[in-house]
């Protein structure tokens, strides 16, 4: 795990420096700044854009993690270009497509908000130089080299975002050039990352393909339905909400998932790293190894989940006396959908492993079914609950998806990810949202918030190293204690 666990860490500091800027720009810029329809309709972009970004990339960002530690150094090139081309076969048709039929699917997604009609194009744009980047991210990942991606990821956009912002604040910028230039920031990301991706290893055009291009495209074509599954578990809420509902509602329901989402900061964080040693230990045939990595990223990751879902419950009331009136009615979506993130991140690496393995074509399958099942459960819910409505459909969709995940691999592998010390950190989190669930103090809600985060954190940590229930998180403590002694 050392060097996992070093780059994770890393990437964790990145990845919460981003979340910090994402917090500030969507619980108070984007609030106060944006008419609530218009941050309705930046969500409603944005979550577009990341569903249709599986297929623009066409699913190259997964396969070329799995197959590039199978190639020597002189096949490595034909592979590459082979990668960077691939994308093509959905980016071209998609923008064929988006320029004949344009109004039509204008009027298809604008029933409920006529406003969204005249961004299609914004979508189809989000959504390409998303798919690029994270082509050109696996590039870098698969090089042992995720921390400056990751840094474009979390930090740059939102470092950028803020900017736009404040200069529509100070009437810099119209609300019209805002929504060009937020596209433009996504697109300037993709080229910064292909820049970095090129200086780690050069870009040798190489038409020569490898002997397996068969079997490389079809992996690359099931893998789109299983990224493009696990988007619409997560992302079609937001999308769906718009052809049901007034689009500001879609804004009071992002507040809400975002605040949810700083669950899966830490295991965001992991993956980068561990998804390539996922698919060089499946390739190597070492199953102990990957057992050992299973539950490793399992505990850690759920300690980490753990107590920011606790955190997060604890504090809500006093977070949400700091926004508008109307964004403050989301304590149940932040509940259920803070569930649902807290059982992805109990599941350490277990995507790397069924994405990586023979058996990916199976999950696809369910992922595929699952989608599906989500999309039917907000038809039937939104109308009937609303707001809760979407998030208890993506609760529902993502439990039932993590939990035939983790049977599969039980039944195709043999292990499970939990162990004792799982048991002991659940039974800690629970004893320390009833020590302080009645605990409040009468001073400003930011003072509220931190001076609560800072007793149940320092308790957390001292439970943690008193039982010596994580051996990562145990020497980590123990390395900190002995520099301050010294």
């Amino acid at each position: 795990m050392g060097i996992v666990l070093k780059q994770s860490l890393k990437n964790i500091t990145i990845t919460y420096v981003g979340f910090a800027f994402g917090a500030v720009n969507t619980l108070f810029l984007y609030t106060q700044i944006l008419p609530d329809e218009y941050y309705g309709l930046v969500t409603f972009i944005l979550a577009s854009g990341a569903i249709l970004m599986p297929l623009m990339a066409f699913g190259v960002q997964n396969t070329m993690v799995k197959f590039y530690s199978n190639y020597q150094d002189k096949e490595k090139d034909g592979f590459l270009t082979l990668m960077l081309l691939t994308p093509l076969l959905a980016i071209i048709p998609l923008a064929l497509i988006t320029f004949f039929f344009n109004n039509a699917i204008g009027d298809l997604v604008s029933k409920v908000n006529p406003m969204v009609k005249h961004y299609i194009w914004y979508v189809f744009f989000v959504g390409l130089s998303m798919g690029y980047f994270e082509v050109f991210y696996a590039w870098c990942k698969v090089h042992l080299k995720s921390v400056f991606g990751n840094f474009m990821k979390e930090v740059f956009g939102r470092i950028g975002v803020s900017v736009l912002l404040l200069l529509l604040y100070y009437e810099v910028i119209s609300l019209a050039i805002f929504f060009k230039l937020l596209v433009g920031l996504y697109l300037l990301r993709a080229v910064i990352i292909k820049i970095y991706a090129f200086s780690i290893r050069k870009l040798r055009l190489d038409f020569n393909f490898p002997s397996n291009t068969k079997e490389i495209l079809l992996y690359t074509f099931l893998i789109i339905l299983g990224g493009s599954a696990a988007l619409i578990l997560v992302e079609i809420d937001k999308v769906m909400l718009n052809q049901f509902i007034k689009i500001e509602n879609v804004a009071y329901y992002g507040v809400a998932a975002y605040i949810a989402t700083v669950i899966i900061v830490p295991s965001r964080a992991m993956h980068q790293i561990t998804y390539p040693l996922t698919a060089e230990l499946l390739n190597s045939g070492n199953h102990f190894a990957l057992e050992i990595l299973y539950k490793k990223t399992s505990l850690t990751l759920f300690i980490a989940s753990g107590i920011l879902f606790i955190l997060i419950l604890l504090n809500l009331n006093d977070l949400y006396l700091l926004l508008p009136e109307a964004y403050r009615n989301g304590f149940y979506i932040v509940c259920l959908i803070g569930l649902a993130r807290v059982f992805d991140s109990v599941l350490g690496n277990n995507n790397s492993i069924l994405y990586n393995s023979k058996h990916y074509r199976t999950v696809l399958i369910f992922g595929v079914c699952l989608a599906l099942l989500t999309i039917i459960l907000n038809y039937i819910l939104i109308p009937v609950l609303g707001l809760e409505g979407a998030a208890l459909a993506s609760f529902i969709s993502i439990f039932i998806f993590n939990l035939v995940k983790l049977i599969f691999v039980k039944v195709k592998f043999g292990f499970l990810p939990f162990t004792h010390a799982t048991f002991k950190i659940f039974v800690t989190l629970v004893f320390l949202a009833v020590l302080f669930y009645t605990i409040q103090f009468p001073f400003h809600p930011i003072v509220n918030i931190m001076i609560k985060s800072i007793l149940i954190v320092v308790t957390y940590l001292g439970i943690l190293f008193r039982f010596q229930i994580s051996e990562d998180v145990s020497g980590i403590l123990s390395k900190w204690l002995k520099r301050r002694e010294e």
